[in-house]
């Protein structure tokens, strides 16, 4: 495995199931060329405990978590550190989701059933190629981002803006839309539009529907 510079790589946890997370350091422990030097049980904890003069080289993020959850996590680390490599850990593997979390500057996905090679081969990949996919996820994106019309058109009603995130996110709560309103600052009718808009390209027909897609393809976390 590569290193930094003759240097361990430096790898940092973050993942509030305790058991998961103490497992997968003791696994990357046992690597040749790796350290692990930070653990968090979420995206804050591991923002108080980040230090600039002892940042990782690649941080394996869990998605669904208290307090700030992966997708922040992952945004903040890409305005703040763009230099740090992102490996998600997740149960998901919509492609919606995978969309999402690309546009996150996220290099790679893990999926939790993954065995202790794969594990290692992903953080080789990352540090020697700058990503890791999967065969499977590799073959889906090519496929989605392939230039024929029936694609494109899937390509963009899985494509979300931010501000649809934004309000599919607060449409997952118990905030009612003039609430989501005031929160986004916007008008009702604007948010009614995003309402539709959301129906339309995740063919539901109300907005339970919306919280249950948004749940099951990992563009919401469920609350703590």
């Amino acid at each position: 495995m590569a290193a930094i510079k003759d240097k361990p790589v430096k790898i940092a946890l973050v993942d509030d199931h305790i058991l998961l997370r103490d497992a997968l350091a003791t696994v990357v422990g046992t690597f040749e060329d790796c350290k692990i030097t930070l653990l968090a049980g979420n995206g804050k904890e591991f923002m108080d405990k980040l230090k600039p003069e002892n940042l990782p080289d690649l941080v394996i993020l869990d998605l669904n978590m208290p307090l700030i959850d992966g997708y922040e996590t992952a945004k903040w680390l890409r305005a703040q550190y763009p230099e740090m490599y992102v490996l998600v850990l997740t149960m998901y593997d919509s492609e919606i989701a995978l969309i999402q979390l690309l546009q996150t500057g996220v290099r790679g996905f893990l999926k939790k059933d993954i065995n202790p090679g794969e594990l290692r081969y992903a953080i080789q990949s990352v540090m020697n190629t700058g990503y890791y996919y999967s065969h499977n996820t590799t073959g889906r994106l090519v496929n989605l981002f392939k230039n024929d019309g029936l694609r494109s058109s899937m390509l963009h009603t899985i494509i979300l803006s931010q501000n649809e995130l934004t309000f599919l996110k607060l449409a997952s709560t118990d905030m009612t839309y003039k609430e989501i309103a005031l929160q986004m600052k916007i008008s009702p009718r604007t948010i009614d539009n995003y309402r539709d808009s959301l129906f339309l390209k995740l063919n539901a027909r109300s907005r339970v529907g919306l919280a249950i897609y948004a749940i099951k393809s990992g563009l919401v976390t469920l609350p703590y």
